[in-house]
Formats: structure tokens, C-alpha cells, sequence
């Protein structure tokens, strides 16, 4: 593989939109500028255009960088909108995000009508994230 995941000193989603024309230098220039973060630190970074079926990601692998482009055929990224934004991400929420699920897990409050009875049980409402 490419690039171990394991191995990264951090996941970085550059959130909104991202012009992909743009090629290392341009991308690297992103990172440096306008996020104050280091494109030569073994991270990878994350950039999505508009129509959210495509992204690239910047590696730098120590001897030059790496950059991936992915066209999903038939779906969209859920990628956070909120423009000059950058989220670290870990793993798993890497994996979610690829696979087509938000960033964040979220568990809905449900709480039963009970009809004017009392409830023998206490219903709990908590939210987890991963």
C-alpha cells in the first residue's frame, strides 16, 4: 500500500470546497497558507471539490508527495460544508467518510409516549460519538 494509515502523524479533512484543478504545489500552498499546517509532515490531507463524487488527498512520503485522486461512480462524500475549516480526523472517521457515512455517528433521542402511565424504566438520552 501506498500509504500505511497507521503511520501518519495526523488526518486532516480541509473542509468545503476545494478547486481540485489544482495540482501539489497548489494543494501544498493550501495547507501552508491558509491552514498554518505543515504539508511535509507525514500527514494527509484531504481536499473535496464541488460536486462531492471526487476528492484528492496530499502525502508527503518523505523522498517527494504522493497525490491520490478517487472518482466515486455512483454515490457522493459526505464532506462537513463549513468553508475555511480543517477537522482532525482519526482513522475510523477516515473510513467512514470513504465508505459514504458522515464523520460523525449520531444517535437520535427517542423517548416512548407512554400514554400518561409511568414508566418502571428511566429512559436515558446520550449521544456517542466515535
Amino acid at each position: 500500500m501506498l500509504i500505511d494509515i497507521h503511520k501518519l502523524s495526523g488526518i486532516y479533512l480541509i473542509c468545503g470546497k476545494t478547486d481540485l484543478r489544482r495540482g501539489i504545489e497548489g494543494l501544498a500552498g493550501v495547507i501552508q497558507e491558509e491552514y498554518h499546517l505543515d504539508p511535509y509532515s507525514r500527514a494527509l490531507f484531504l481536499f473535496c471539490g464541488t460536486r462531492k463524487d471526487r476528492f484528492k488527498a496530499l502525502y508527503w512520503a518523505g523522498d517527494g508527495f504522493i497525490l491520490l485522486y478517487k472518482r466515486i461512480e455512483d454515490g457522493r462524500l459526505q464532506w462537513p460544508t463549513t468553508q475555511n475549516e480543517v477537522k482532525k480526523l482519526h482513522a475510523k472517521q477516515l473510513e467512514r467518510l470513504l465508505s459514504g457515512w458522515g464523520l460523525e455517528s449520531t444517535v437520535n433521542q427517542f423517548c416512548p409516549r407512554n400514554n400518561g402511565r409511568k414508566s418502571a424504566v428511566p429512559v436515558v438520552h446520550s449521544t456517542q460519538h466515535q
